[in-house]
């Protein structure tokens, strides 16, 4: 087990699948809040879910529009479990925090090369992320 530093965002404990991109994500436009699904084809995680999944990402993008996709998101429960970024922004701290999704930042950006799927525990509290085996 590896355990790695942060500091929290948007607080809460939550454990998944790693959903990992080297690219920022639009919560407007990249996502389609119907259904969770990653629409927009030039997107590195192009179809992939982000449901259930601890999101690993550079940071956000785009729209303030974005927040309120995080939380129609949550409300359908299509929401990711937790979500990791290297430098937080508004939109997306925004997003998490009135959904209560688990947020953390600043972690050292070699977590972009995790590999999906990878099983990922998020302790915001605790500015703690374990990359279990």
């Amino acid at each position: 087990m590896r355990e790695i530093p942060c500091h929290k965002v948007a607080s809460g404990y939550a454990s998944g699948p790693a959903l990992v991109t080297k690219m920022a994500i639009s919560f407007l436009g990249n996502v389609d809040p119907r259904t969770g699904m990653v629409v927009d084809p030039g997107h590195e995680l192009y179809g992939e879910s982000i449901s259930g999944k601890v999101l690993i990402f550079p940071g956000g993008k785009g729209s303030t529009v974005g927040s309120y996709v995080i939380y129609q998101l949550k409300k359908k429960d299509l929401a990711p479990a937790a979500m990791i970024n290297l430098r937080s922004e508004p939109i997306v701290a925004v997003g998490a925090i009135i959904s209560g999704i688990p947020l953390v930042d600043r972690v050292p950006s070699d977590i972009l090369q995790l590999k999906n799927g990878s099983c990922i525990e998020v302790d915001s509290d605790r500015e703690r992320i374990r990359i279990l085996p």
